[in-house]
């Protein structure tokens, strides 16, 4: 297994983020609650022990598939490590795209979106539901590929660590060449907003180059509104973690068939088979309607 850089970061978190909750209490700037602030330290926790079982078996399955690798790259040379860099993250923009339109994995991702507020806080808000239902998929490619289970894992962790920087809103725009190739807490601000031209944007890791490539990118305008376009009423962390999922399961077993049922598992957040709710694309086009 590879060192857990991300654990030993977890002190840093908790240190920057006291920073700004004092910040934003003596500028009275509202940046934190403490029942949602709790909630995000809660779902951290739950995210941290579900990650000690679930990594040890993806580290075995990758081992595995290691074995029958294609290419056998060296990793001592740079440019090994320049690869891995751009496959973890295109890895990363790939598999955060595709779970902002597939419910069955929406409904573990839609944890980290749940908090109205944008704050380091909710950098930590993070899924216990998301490597069991094989989110670790879409890197299982890598090993194939000849990268190094060890060094896969400590590549997403770094990637982790590099995210939580940019949930805040006490940084505005970074210089242009930073916004242009980095993602960014502006970039970032735009992801988590539930403004109906901000929904599904900017899936970025580190690098915004791929949402700029495949026309996901979305620049900052005006203030986000943070959050889903319908909230988990809920601060209780084990709400959170599993109410989307709760609810889709209702949804499929009152339609009434398995086919339609399976629907609500593949299709978008917001598809329904009656029409009561929608999806970001048939919102989008409603609205082009109107004009």
């Amino acid at each position: 297994m590879p060192p857990a850089i991300l654990y030993y970061a977890i002190p840093v978190f908790v240190l920057l983020l006291s920073i700004e909750a004092w910040f934003s209490y003596r500028e009275n700037k509202k940046l934190y609650e403490l029942k949602d602030t709790l909630g995000s330290l809660g779902l951290g926790i739950g995210n941290v022990i579900t990650s000690l079982f679930t990594k040890v078996l993806i580290f075995g399955l990758f081992t595995f598939i290691y074995q029958f690798r294609l290419f056998n790259p060296d990793a001592g040379s740079w440019w090994y490590w320049l690869l891995l860099f751009f496959a973890d993250d295109f890895s990363y923009y790939f598999f955060h795209r595709v779970s902002h339109h597939v419910n069955f994995l929406w409904a573990s991702h839609v944890v980290h979106h749940s908090s109205r507020h944008y704050n380091l806080a909710a950098a930590l808000r993070q899924t216990w539901t998301g490597n069991a239902t094989g989110t670790f998929l879409f890197w299982a490619w890598m090993p194939l590929a000849g990268f190094h289970p060890i060094y896969i894992l400590l590549m997403q962790q770094i990637s982790l660590i590099y995210q939580f920087w940019i949930h805040t809103e006490t940084i505005d725009k970074l210089p242009k060449p930073i916004e242009l190739i980095f993602n960014t807490p502006s970039h970032h601000r735009v992801h988590h907003g539930s403004d109906l031209k901000y929904l599904d944007k900017n899936h970025a890791g580190i690098l915004i180059i791929w949402d700029r490539l495949f026309g996901s990118f979305q620049p900052e305008e005006e203030r986000p509104k943070y959050g889903l376009t319908k909230n988990i009423e809920s601060f209780n962390p084990a709400v959170i973690a599993f109410k989307t999922w709760t609810d889709l399961f209702k949804k499929a077993y009152a339609s009434g068939s398995i086919i339609t049922g399976i629907k609500y598992f593949i299709h978008s957040p917001g598809w329904s088979h009656d029409g009561s709710s929608k999806t970001t694309h048939q919102l989008r086009k409603n609205e082009l309607k109107k004009y």
